[in-house]
Order: structure tokens, then C-alpha cells, then sequence
């Protein structure tokens, strides 16, 4: 980036109403430090407690998928065959609402199981998402989960709006993951 092409990159974070924003490789104690971040910034804006831990918890929800799922991956330096994630986690506000949005490569390979899962989570009520949670808690991981595979069913059941989510072809191999979480 050009020196002289920043102010207008910080106006359009502005005018998008971002106020956090991260880029980059992840690993849990970067994940901690821009939770921590948040929390201060959270405290500033005198954000009601129960909207805070909601927007916390969609923002550690959405670093743990970078951490774990993302395909653009680098070595962690001095720990042999450990891996980090590369993606983007920003926090803004628009229409008087927060949101998160979360993006980082997948393989292409993965991307209609993951638009059928989504979809289906978009598509249910906040009854519904309550019922699916527990039925879902009750199962056995998939084989390629590093979790319960709850994450997006919590952030949905956590949003004030349905989530958004988007893939972008890059290639044959890789497409980038976008997920948005209104609350």
C-alpha cells in the first residue's frame, strides 16, 4: 500500500463502520490478545453486557475456524509439524447492529457440504436452531471436525439477523470462506 492511499483506506473502514480489524496468521495467543482488544473497545462504547459476550463469543467462534479450517496455512516457528491458519476477522457496526465477518481460504473440494450446512442453518427458527443445537451436542464429530461442529449453530443462535456467508472461486484447489454474523 501506498503511503498516500492510507487515509482513504482508513475512510472506508470508517464509512464501513469498522473499528477492529485483523489480517494475517492466527493462533490462539493472537486469538486472546484481539479478545482482549475487544473487550476493551467494548467498554468504551459502554456496550450492554449480553450483547458483548455475544459479539465475544462469534469473534473467538470465527478465529478457532481460521485456526483450524483455514486452507492458507504457514509452520509456527521452533514447533515442528504444528501449522497456523491465515484469515481475516473485522468488527464494525451498521444499522445500529454489530457484526462480525470472518474469511479465509477452504479447499473448493469442501464448499457445496459447507453451503448445505449453512443454508440449512439459515433456513431455521431460533426454536428450531435451540432443537438442532442439543440434537447436534448428542453426535459424534465428523471425522474431519476439530470440534463438536456446534460453531455455526451457536453464532446463528447468537445473531439478531441470519447470518451471511459467501464463497469466491480462486481456483480449482481453494476458495475463500466469507461468514457474517449480525447481532
Amino acid at each position: 500500500m501506498k503511503v498516500n492511499d492510507f487515509f482513504s483506506y482508513r475512510e472506508e473502514l470508517t464509512r464501513n463502520g469498522i473499528f477492529l480489524t485483523f489480517n494475517g496468521v492466527l493462533v490462539h495467543s493472537f486469538m486472546v490478545k484481539l479478545a482482549e482488544m475487544l473487550k476493551s473497545k467494548m467498554s468504551l462504547f459502554n456496550v450492554d453486557k449480553n450483547v458483548e459476550m455475544k459479539i465475544f463469543s462469534t469473534v473467538i467462534e470465527q478465529a478457532q475456524n481460521i485456526i483450524f479450517y483455514s486452507a492458507e496455512r504457514v509452520p509456527v516457528p521452533f514447533m515442528e509439524n504444528e501449522m497456523m491458519g491465515v484469515g481475516t476477522i473485522t468488527v464494525g457496526m451498521e444499522d445500529s447492529h454489530y457484526f462480525v465477518i470472518c474469511g479465509n481460504m477452504m479447499p473448493s473440494a469442501n464448499v457445496e457440504k459447507l453451503r448445505k450446512k449453512l443454508t440449512t442453518i439459515q433456513e431455521m427458527s431460533p426454536d428450531e436452531l435451540k432443537q438442532f443445537y442439543k440434537e447436534q451436542r448428542r453426535l459424534t464429530p465428523d471425522i474431519d471436525s476439530k470440534g463438536a461442529g456446534l460453531g455455526f449453530i451457536e453464532m446463528a443462535r447468537k445473531a439478531s439477523r441470519t447470518i451471511e456467508f459467501d464463497f469466491h472461486k480462486l481456483d480449482d484447489k481453494n476458495s475463500f470462506f466469507t461468514l457474517k454474523a449480525t447481532i
